[in-house]
């Protein structure tokens, strides 16, 4: 097991790649659509205005993502993926609008440019209300700041509000046209897009050695702003993955997420998805609660058992990458590397010491394979 560190764009610098590795990281995930600039990086919960504007951005070149592998080499790491294209390269993949076939041609050269760039994942999130209608709040361990959902008496976005014209995934492609009717889809018309999309690209990542790994709904609503949402159960990563059978169609594997779906056991669910091969990297992070209510924390105090998923991962010998993915902001002048370095120490003592952690305590799931 390898541990990393997610960089947003305007992270990608000499001083937090050597802060990545202070803290015991070797890998770093790189987002490069531009959510946001400066150094203590907060997403919001978007509102009708959304995180940002993507109208201007351009599909990343070889040279670019060739750049990219260097600089963090440099910084004496290794790239273990690129996560979230930017709305702006796939918008009517997602709405299934006249543009599709060619923003997919657009893709397919980018993940063959991802390859030999030496970059072996894409994360992506295949969803038109993306992550939205959370509030933040001191709900991590000594009133930390972290994010929840349906916490009470909390001003969030109402999670009904309809996606404005020209915005997708929480940012804006275009400029909106006025009393244009708002974005909607169903359940059978997402997962047809869905299967178009991975049956395009995922031979060309095949062939350029690049694993496609798709993140779960978060929140993991049955529908949100009046769109369907896809991976909101853990067995719907089976039917996602089954859509084209290969180990390039895998999972960027979200913990926090899994576990604030109703039901299931993560216990069960990551043994399983661990035990198929097709994880491409893992989201190390914790909640308590599920939905409709939900609240993340840190690493070691939420619902999860962090040190059984640790176990399992030895058990089905698991050799990736996991990062944090959000930490709660600790309460000093550098909030998000304290949260993050909290994080990734808490991970590290557990990965150093796999074997001492003893046997598992959850029972294994029983598979045709055994």
């Amino acid at each position: 097991m390898k541990i990393g560190l997610g960089l947003y764009r305007e992270q990608l610098t000499p001083d937090n790649f050597q802060f990545a590795q202070q803290a015991g990281a070797t890998h770093v995930v790189a987002h490069l659509t531009n959510y946001f600039a400066g150094k203590d990086p907060k997403i919001d919960s978007g509102d009708q205005g959304g995180w940002g504007d993507c109208s201007g951005d351009r599909l990343w070149t070889y040279e670019e993502l060739s750049a990219l592998v260097k600089d963090v080499r440099a910084g004496g790491l290794e790239i273990a993926a690129i996560e979230n294209f930017s709305p702006r390269f796939w918008f009517d993949v997602l709405l299934d609008g006249p543009e599709r076939a060619q923003q997919i041609e657009g893709l397919k050269q980018l993940i063959r440019d991802a390859g030999r760039a030496g970059i072996p994942c894409i994360g992506y999130n295949f969803s038109l209300a993306g992550v939205y209608g959370w509030t933040r709040g001191p709900y991590a361990r000594g009133g930390a700041e972290s994010v929840g959902f349906g916490v009470e008496n909390s001003i969030a976005p109402s999670p009904d509000a309809p996606i404005p014209d020209g915005m997708v995934w929480n940012m804006r492609y275009r400029r909106g046209v006025a009393g244009a009717a708002s974005v909607s889809v169903s359940s059978a018309e997402l997962w047809d897009r869905l299967a178009h999309f991975l049956k395009e690209v995922v031979p060309v990542a095949e062939e350029a050695g690049v694993v496609l790994g798709a993140h779960p709904d978060d929140p993991p609503a049955e529908e949100l702003r009046g769109t369907a949402r896809l991976v909101n159960r853990p067995e719907k990563y089976d039917r996602l993955m089954a859509i084209v059978d290969s180990p390039s169609n895998g999972l960027e594997l979200c913990l926090g997420s899994l576990q604030e779906m109703p039901g299931g056991d993560i216990y069960e669910h990551v043994r399983r998805f661990a035990r198929s091969g097709r994880i491409g990297y893992i989201h190390f992070r914790n909640v308590r609660g599920k939905m409709p209510r939900y609240v993340e924390t840190f690493v070691d105090e939420g619902d999860i058992d962090m040190a059984e998923i640790i176990r399992i991962l030895r058990d089905e010998n698991y050799q990736g990458v996991m990062i944090p993915d959000h930490t709660p902001a600790m309460t000093c002048g550098a909030s998000w590397h304290a949260g993050k370095a909290f994080a990734l120490g808490y991970m590290k003592a557990l990965v150093q010491n796999a074997e001492a952690l003893g046997p598992s305590q959850s029972i294994p799931t029983r598979v045709a394979a055994e």
